[in-house]
């Protein structure tokens, strides 16, 4: 339904803009938007795996699912087309929320899916029902904590090819063409684990 460009997996800082000259027209400087630093690399996720993450979660139709580093867009645009769930997609380069939304207004569900630039450690993910990940290892340990507090209790993670440690095993590990889905749900023992972190923190 989307062409092969899923999944962008971009998460860190944007940069501010630079001056750039430009050839055969100095001494004229033109500002240039430097890209953004990239945690992780953009590797789409093939559509038969997305379709089956999904799956795996059970998404309905009340369902927010949240995809973390969207890409293309193709998690959200399928939630909401073939499950009709509202999704919100995050992505720290601008580029691919574009693409998103054109993929999301040729799928006809641009009215149920939210993209939106932004940090996603800087996002506030309480409203997700089902969280999509295709992030690295470290990416996931360090969102974990984030999950725990942010999440309500029955929330459903998913992460293609990553687990999220051995401290937290998954309940579901499924195969689906080769590649490698892990589930979990978020439980209310490690929401009361999580608060007394965050109050050390404060």
């Amino acid at each position: 339904m989307i062409s092969h460009t899923r999944r962008s997996l971009l998460l860190g800082t944007a940069a501010g803009a630079g001056l750039a000259l430009i050839p055969g027209r100095a001494p004229f400087a033109q500002a240039v938007a430097t890209p953004p630093k990239l945690d992780v690399p953009y590797v789409p996720t093939p559509q038969e795996v997305v379709d089956r993450m999904l799956a795996v979660a059970k998404v309905g139709k009340n369902d927010v699912v949240y995809d973390l580093g969207c890409g293309d867009g193709r998690i959200v645009v399928t939630a909401a087309k073939q499950f009709g769930a509202r999704g919100v997609g995050i992505d720290i380069n601008p580029e691919r929320i574009a693409e998103a939304k054109a993929n999301a207004k040729k799928a006809g569900v641009a009215q149920r899916v939210d993209l939106r630039v932004a940090n996603l450690f800087e996002t506030d993910l309480s409203p997700a029902s089902v969280v999509t990940l295709y992030l690295l290892p470290n990416i996931n340990l360090k969102l974990r904590p984030q999950l725990w507090k942010q999440l309500r209790a029955g929330t459903r993670v998913v992460s293609h090819a990553f687990d999220m440690g051995a401290d937290w095993p998954p309940e579901q590990t499924v195969d689906a063409s080769g590649r490698t889905i892990y589930m979990w749900t978020i439980t209310a023992a490690q929401k009361s684990a999580a608060a007394p972190a965050a109050l050390g923190r404060a």
